[in-house]
């Protein structure tokens, strides 16, 4: 906890704006994170981010001294991370995200994102500062309640060829979900169009193309089948192959052939989630694979590389 008292320098500015300046090391997310726990007053008054300061206003910053100075919690425990490293090296940064954060700000959360740890965990070794020329990129997106493999540029360079080889199918990325009951066909290729609503989060699937709507392409592979007790339908672990990468794919793809991914209240039966007891949508991207066909510049050197971890459900 700190208190500071403001000068005439930093009266009529905005709070959030002059705290970033005072502790330049604090990272942006852990701010706005006590501005919404309401652990940052101003004369004892609790105030949003917005307040503009005047001369002799007192200040209390509740964070723990090691977050103001940037060099995180001392007594952190892996289950405070929400991402472990799967892979890294002075071009790319892979890393397994827990389910329930999002990847970046979006309408229901500005801060505290996948993106925003990952500058603090880049800032913190060195590798990255708030005023460079490059601020390390996502390559691609995960839903917010999906697990798994999320790849981040270091630089320009590196960014460019990512996302060159994601749209030529050179980096082919393989989920694993548990869905409700036995596949038809323990592997195949489901076709269809996804029409997508903007307005309520969500999108559509049909049989022929409609207006606005794109074909999507799913491929599957049926790796086991369980009865389950209190669910007679029984689960089935699939591999899920993208050859098209669309909004919410695999969820509605797959809830459109009478498979819904268990856990996923949006595409599917919430009485049959509520009989399986669980918290998220049992979906992971779980493997990447980088099948290089052509020249990678300065990725060559991840031609025929996997980089997998375990599904966390």
């Amino acid at each position: 906890m700190r208190t500071i008292i403001i000068t005439q320098e930093n009266a009529n500015k905005r709070i959030d704006k002059t705290l970033r300046c005072i502790f330049e090391k604090m990272p942006q997310s852990a701010l706005y994170k006590a501005f919404r726990k309401k652990d940052i007053k101003v004369n004892g008054v609790r105030v949003k981010e917005d307040y503009l300061l005047k001369a002799n206003d007192r200040v209390d910053v509740f964070i723990v001294d090691d977050i103001l100075d940037g060099v995180g919690k001392k007594d952190a425990s892996p289950s405070d991370i929400p991402f472990t490293i799967a892979y890294e090296d002075k071009n790319l940064l892979i890393v397994d995200k827990k389910q329930g954060i999002p990847v970046h700000p979006d309408r229901d959360q500005a801060t505290d994102t996948l993106i925003d740890m990952i500058l603090n965990y880049l800032s913190l070794n060195g590798e990255y500062k708030k005023n460079s020329s490059f601020t390390p990129s996502l390559c691609h997106r995960l839903d917010r309640n999906t697990g798994g493999l999320v790849m981040i540029a270091k630089n320009s360079e590196a960014l460019k060829i990512i996302l060159n080889k994601i749209r030529s199918g050179e980096i082919k990325k393989y989920y694993q979900c548990l869905v409700m009951g036995k596949m038809e066909n323990k592997q195949g290729v489901l076709k269809a169009f996804l029409e997508k609503d903007e307005r309520n989060s969500r999108v559509y699937i049909h049989d022929t193309q409609a207006p606005r709507s794109v074909e999507i392409i799913t491929k599957y592979r049926q790796l086991s089948f369980e009865e389950v007790e209190n669910a007679e339908e029984g689960v089935s672990r699939l591999e899920v192959e993208l050859i098209t990468g669309r909004t919410h794919q695999i969820r509605a793809h797959l809830a459109y052939t009478g498979h819904p991914i268990v856990g996923d209240g949006k595409y599917g039966p919430n009485s049959f989630n509520r009989r399986m007891k669980v918290k998220y949508q049992a979906l992971w991207a779980y493997k990447l694979v980088f099948d290089f066909k052509s020249d990678s510049g300065v990725l060559n050197y991840l031609k025929g590389k996997k980089i997998e971890v375990v599904p966390g459900f």
